[in-house]
Parts: structure tokens; C-alpha cells; sequence
């Protein structure tokens, strides 16, 4: 049986558009420098197929330069962390903002400034202003 082609990028994926986010537009080899400075250490073949089928799926876009590519992310971190969480809460919490947001409290270990954060956030959303 085929795998559904998942519109959601996988973890590698992610780690490689957490680079590119940060960078702005790279080679396959600026890429890999970075992971393998996280500790990563894929070859550069890998890192190369997997940004080759990321550019396939949409969630990259690549242009040639010279013998190499240039690769960007397609959408910005924004757009695709709020589309994960979006489908994180529709497949695991039915919807739920209310529960995803519980149980990322009750399993996370917040510092006092993030809690207060958290709650400005809150009181800008129900005032209708501006939560960046």
C-alpha cells in the first residue's frame, strides 16, 4: 500500500527549514555545516535527497547557481508552525484549543516570565490587539 503524501513537513524536514528561517536562502552545503555544528551528522548526500524531495513536495523552492542550488523555504515559519499546530490540534485534541493548550501546560516546565507572557498574550487576544 502507498504512504498518503503528508502535506506536514516530517521532524527531518522541520530541522531543515529551521536552518533555512534562520539563514534565508542556502546551498545544500550551508545546510549541512549547520546541522552538523547541532551535531547532526548526515552525509551530504542525505541532506541533499531530503531537500530535493522537500523542493519536490512544495515545501522548498530551489534554483540552480552555477554547478549547485540555491534553496529557500516556501513559507515562512509562521505560516508552517501555525499550520502544524493547526493540525496538531485537530488529529490529537478533536479541535480543542482549550485541551492542546492544558496539556502543553500541564507538561511543560514554564519559567515565570513565560507564564507572564502567556497571560499578555491571552488578555491582547480577548482585547482584540496585537499578539506579537
Amino acid at each position: 500500500m502507498v504512504r498518503p503524501r503528508n502535506e506536514q513537513p516530517t521532524p527531518a524536514e522541520l530541522e531543515v527549514l529551521k536552518v533555512l528561517w534562520d539563514r534565508g536562502t542556502s546551498t545544500v552545503r550551508d545546510v549541512l555545516d549547520v546541522l552538523q555544528a547541532q551535531g547532526d551528522n548526515r552525509a551530504y548526500t542525505s541532506v541533499m535527497s531530503l531537500m530535493n524531495v522537500m523542493a519536490d513536495k512544495g515545501l522548498l523552492s530551489r534554483q540552480a547557481q552555477g554547478r549547485a542550488f540555491l534553496y529557500s523555504a516556501r513559507e515562512s515559519r509562521e505560516s508552517t508552525l501555525g499550520s502544524l499546530v493547526g493540525d496538531l490540534c485537530r488529529r490529537a485534541f478533536q479541535g480543542s484549543a482549550k485541551t492542546l493548550v492544558t496539556h502543553l501546560l500541564e507538561e511543560s516546565r514554564l519559567s515565570q516570565e513565560e507564564l507572564d507572557e502567556i497571560h499578555r498574550l491571552i488578555d491582547s487576544h480577548r482585547t482584540g490587539g496585537e499578539s506579537k
